[in-house]
């Protein structure tokens, strides 16, 4: 079974955010990247599949040079190659295009990604890229076992989980669940080490057009100010929440 995990390099959730040129672009001076936490959950059952039943695990990431580091440490994790598909990631559809052409080139069973990054929080493209290439789709998967061509997979719905059966391709996506955090691995000295060796191989895109932009950004607003009432004073917090708060 071949394997292949879609890697986001995005900012750690502890980075301070700011912005740039009038609030249209994002300040990436002094963020630190990471791999997508849904990703990373992907990733480590990709893991799983390949040391229980031999399977071959590739990591992929559509972006420039500046997210090696993030593809590296995919590597040390386990993963067997990695891919960088030489362009700027500018939107969910541009991005889902150039990853259906590795898809398609790499003839992969089972593509698994995130339900979504943690940085512009778009949830689009497992399934567009489960469209563009003709494989079956399971999205918010919080389990997932092969058996042969079968797959069984869990997936969160409204109100509980629904458990389906499809078969290969399929394309994932993942997110917490699909492994635990406590199941997340930190690559040591001997990973870290191999991944230096292990193939990166950067292919260049097929020129999909980004059909949107971002026109701005905005932080959200800072909270107001708090205001501090004695615990005997009942009569004045109902009449706080009253008629100032107007929360009851």
């Amino acid at each position: 079974m071949k394997i292949l995990v879609c890697i986001s390099h995005v900012p750690d959730t502890t980075s301070k955010i700011n912005f740039t040129d009038g609030d249209t672009k994002f300040d990436t001076n002094g963020v630190q990247y990471v791999i997508n936490p849904n990703d990373e959950f992907g990733l480590t059952r990709a893991m799983w599949f390949k040391e229980k039943q031999g399977a071959s695990v590739d990591v992929v990431n559509v972006g420039g040079p500046e997210t090696e580091p993030t593809l590296r440490k995919a590597l040390a994790i386990g993963a067997d190659s990695a891919i960088r598909v030489n362009t700027e990631a500018k939107d969910g559809f541009a991005v889902a295009k150039e990853l259906a052409k590795v898809v398609t080139d790499g003839g992969y069973d089972l593509v698994i990604a995130g339900r979504e990054s943690i940085d512009y929080n778009g949830g689009m493209v497992p399934g567009m890229l489960s469209a563009l290439t003709g494989a079956n789709f399971v999205a918010n998967c919080i389990s997932l076992e092969i058996d042969g061509t079968t797959a069984k997979a869990v997936r969160e719905i409204d109100g509980g989980k629904e458990t389906v059966s499809t078969s290969l391709p399929l394309v994932i996506g993942g997110q917490k669940g699909l492994v635990e955090e406590s199941d997340l691995r930190i690559p040591n000295m001997r990973g870290i080490m191999m991944a230096r060796k292990k193939p990166l191989n950067v292919v260049e895109p097929i020129g999909a057009n980004a059909e949107t932009s971002a026109n701005s950004f905005e932080k959200p607003a800072p909270k107001g100010a708090v205001k501090l009432v004695d615990a005997n004073n009942i009569d004045e917090l109902i009449n706080l929440l009253h008629n100032e708060a107007k929360v009851i």
